[in-house]
């Protein structure tokens, strides 16, 4: 078993700043568990205390059967990718490969096998005789992964692997990575892969489940597609998302044929499942948020109710558009299909448009706590 968890974790410095607020996680053995949150949420730090390279205030670190904190590094069974690769620039690809593996006296001719299986999987073959310096980001990156690969450890480590890589060669190594991790796995070999980063582009497409921070707490852990779909908070519902969700202040008000949100101008009829979760709010300042691609934009007036806007802004992605309307005091973003944005586009910024919102998608969250109240 190759399971890690964190129970109540803590990390203080001795200047008296808590990085880390007794956080609780379990990254169930063979998964692959992305940490991911803003810079200074403290992803990097949980990182290097389940490494060893930061020491525990509180709480406890489990990999397996066995409480680690007090282990040194070499100790507890993991390896670590850096974000700036660490490979000792005097040796050549070969040399960095087997270095942990010579320090373990591993007999010579395992050894060469087993870098040569590795570098097999990397397709590094053909570089094993070249030194750092001789080598592109991405082939420099595969060799810190294979470095990795060759100790068999029960839990792999990545530290923002990928940031210093041009965003080609990212999403090239993401997949690879992530098929590598897939790849493991299949053949019954330890998988259990904590990966720390900032991209949440990385975290939806390489995660099995995704730990979101900010400042030291955990916000929500769960699969890529329930934290897009189903935030439990403000704080991911924003983070999580590009272009990010549309978040206003709003108010529950009721109405004869029921209770509606009010959204700047413009008040906007609820489900009978959104009221009965946000009906001790009728009355109160709530916040009212919804997804780009939920907001329906049109050169037209829609057959039944709608806002309108005026085209301040243009982003062309190609395949879609992301259209920013001023809507009275708010900025509204929405994100149409190319074939669809035409008859808008050809009314020039500054036009007059008229949108709707999917209302079945939207999210309606506590003023206070933040926390979404229409789950």
């Amino acid at each position: 078993m190759a399971e890690v968890i964190f129970n109540k974790l803590e990390k203080v410095y001795s200047n008296g700043f808590k990085a880390v607020h007794g956080i609780d996680l379990h990254i169930a053995d063979g998964e692959f568990m992305v940490i991911v949150g803003p810079s200074g949420c403290a992803k990097s730090t949980t990182l290097r205390m389940l490494a060893g390279l930061e020491s525990v205030s509180g709480g406890e670190i489990r990999i397996g059967e066995k409480i680690v904190n007090n282990l040194a590094p070499k100790a507890r069974g993991i390896a670590m990718v850096f974000q700036n690769y660490a490979l000792y620039p005097h040796m050549t690809v070969r040399e960095n490969l087997a270095f942990g593996l010579k320090l373990g006296k591993m007999p010579k001719a395992e050894m060469t096998s087993l870098v040569n299986e590795v570098a097999k999987i990397l397709e590094l073959e053909e570089l094993l005789d070249r030194l750092p310096r001789q080598l592109s980001g991405g082939q420099a990156q595969r060799v810190a992964v294979g470095r990795a690969i060759v100790k068999k450890p029960d839990v792999f480590l990545f530290d923002e692997p990928l940031s210093n890589l041009d965003a080609k060669l990212r999403a090239s190594m993401r997949i690879r990575i992530s098929d590598l991790h897939k790849q493991l796995k299949r053949s019954g070999k330890p998988a259990t892969t904590v990966y720390v980063t900032h991209d949440q582009t990385e975290a939806m497409t390489m995660g099995d489940r995704i730990c979101v921070m900010k400042l030291g707490h955990i916000m929500q852990v769960d699969t890529p597609d329930n934290l897009y779909h189903f935030p439990k908070n403000m704080f991911v519902a924003g983070f999580i998302g590009a272009p990010e969700m549309n978040i206003k202040p709003a108010n529950i008000v009721r109405k004869e044929d029921g209770l509606h949100v009010t959204v700047g101008d413009d008040t906007l009829p609820l489900n009978a499942q959104q009221q009965e979760k946000v009906a001790s709010y009728v009355e109160s300042e709530v916040f009212f948020g919804i997804r780009p691609e939920y907001v329906a934009v049109s050169a037209e007036p829609f057959t039944d109710s709608c806002g309108k806007g005026t085209l301040v802004r243009i982003e062309n992605m190609g395949h879609e558009f992301f259209l920013y309307l001023q809507v009275g005091e708010y900025e509204l973003t929405a994100r149409i299909p190319s074939d669809d944005a035409k008859p808008i586009l050809a009314l020039g910024l500054n036009g007059q448009v008229y949108f709707r919102f999917e209302m079945s998608r939207c999210h309606i969250f506590d003023a206070d706590t933040e926390q979404n109240i229409s789950l």
